[in-house]
């Protein structure tokens, strides 16, 4: 009888933890697809109020906030909880958005102050969602949860484009707004039916000249009395920690040219070759499609893959390799290797990520969210004036070979990590 009580409570836990991944999920996927809509609505509004030039500023007036805050985000989701930080920072979106879709959004003195506070609570908002899963489900199946998620980042980043374009055609830019709106609200109700567990996670601490696991720290070793010292804190664990902190600069380098600034050089690549305004639609659908069917593929078989490290190794070259030749195929061409493009990247995104919220300490989950983070979609606006400039002077091409050697340099870091002897297959088992 109590063997069947305890059978029965862990396939009851079991549901709650798939039900409690698919929430989240389905939160994540509407929060981009809001962020779609958002980004576009906003980048439409702004250039037909002040213009192609002036609307990179008030884009800008976004970037920087977010940029600047999102490792004293990633504090405030461990001092307070990733979860309610979702709830809150989530609430503050949809009702910002909101109001300037009730007031007209599209005049200039509501676009600005709008970018400026979504930059904020977005520095709020993405280390507390990165944070969450390890809350939801055991280390090994991190993985599995990571391609769903990489699953619905394409899904909308195919779908949001398409629906801003329709509400800006059919109700305007406030109801556009609207929209964008309505899938922040739809992502805080799936986030507010969440259950998380209440257990304390371990303490650990870190020796700063050793590779080693993290050790268990002292009960009586004293919390962190000030934002400021966790923010330290948080700092201190990330370069202390070698295994960590080589897989925090592989997600950075593997992830930063394909958070944004990839898109605009194609952008940039079909009106240099001439090609028409829907063969970017085409490049990018592709693209997005080849993650999607990774994500689908890895959240199925995740669990049961070996050689980690040879994996990710593997699609970081073969990202190298496509990106070679991406600005230099015919049309027809460029779309086939976007789709590849797309499957690869999203093997490495699975891969590394799922890796990372395995090594790190639970404690410090949403500290290390942010510095991951901030080194892929944080820093990414920085790079776009680059793309300009690269690609006016030297060509596209020579922007998509740059992109490919910041991937072989992940590549060098994840050899390197191997041959110290920290290597990332195996995460840290921690008491």
């Amino acid at each position: 009888m109590a063997r069947g009580a305890m059978a029965r409570g862990v396939m009851v836990g079991g549901a709650m933890a798939r039900g409690g991944v698919l929430r989240w999920v389905a939160a994540y996927t509407c929060s981009v697809s809001g962020d779609s809509v958002y980004f576009v609505t906003l980048s439409w509004a702004a250039s037909r109020e002040v213009g192609a030039g002036a609307a990179g500023l008030v884009l800008a007036a976004g970037a920087v906030p977010r940029a600047v805050l999102m490792l004293g985000g990633g504090v405030v989701a461990d001092r307070y909880g990733a979860w309610r930080v979702l709830i809150v920072s989530d609430l503050i979106r949809c009702l910002a958005v909101l109001a300037v879709a009730l007031v007209h959004g599209a005049r200039l003195a509501a676009l600005v102050p709008l970018s400026v506070a979504f930059g904020v609570v977005d520095a709020l908002f993405m280390p507390a969602v990165g944070a969450l899963p390890p809350l939801l489900v055991p280390a090994e199946r991190l993985a599995k949860v990571q391609g769903m998620r990489v699953l619905g980042v394409r899904i909308a980043n195919l779908a949001g484009p398409v629906l801003a374009g329709a509400a800006l055609g059919t109700v305007g830019v406030g109801g556009a707004f609207g929209l964008a709106a309505a899938l922040f609200g739809a992502s805080l109700v799936l986030l507010a039916t969440l259950r998380i567990p209440r257990t304390a996670p371990t303490e650990f601490t870190v020796k700063p000249e050793s590779d080693s696991v993290p050790e268990p720290a002292p009960e009586s070793a004293p919390e962190p009395a000030t934002l400021l010292d966790q923010f330290r804190e948080g700092l201190h664990y990330v370069r202390a920690h070698a295994r960590l902190r080589r897989l925090v600069i592989v997600v950075a380098l593997s992830e930063l040219c394909f958070s944004g600034p990839v898109a605009a050089a194609v952008v940039l690549l079909v009106a240099e070759r001439h090609w028409s305004g829907g063969t970017v639609g085409w490049i990018l659908g592709a693209f997005s499609v080849g993650g999607a069917a990774t994500g689908s593929v890895m959240a199925a078989r995740a669990e049961r893959l070996r050689h980690v490290e040879v994996t990710i190794a593997g699609s970081l070259l073969l990202t190298s390799a496509l990106l070679l030749t991406q600005g230099a195929t015919p049309r027809a061409v460029a779309i086939g290797v976007a789709a590849v493009l797309g499957a690869a990247t999203g093997v490495t995104m699975v891969l590394t990520n799922a890796r990372v919220q395995t090594e790190a300490d639970p404690r410090l989950l949403g500290r290390v969210t942010a510095v991951t983070t901030l080194g892929t979609l944080g820093l990414s606006p920085l790079i776009y004036p680059l793309v300009g400039v690269v690609a006016q002077r030297w060509g596209t091409e020579t922007f998509f070979v740059g992109c490919a050697a910041v991937c072989l340099a992940a590549v060098m870091v994840l050899i390197g990590s191997v041959g110290s002897g920290t290597s990332l297959r195996e995460p840290a088992q921690q008491p």
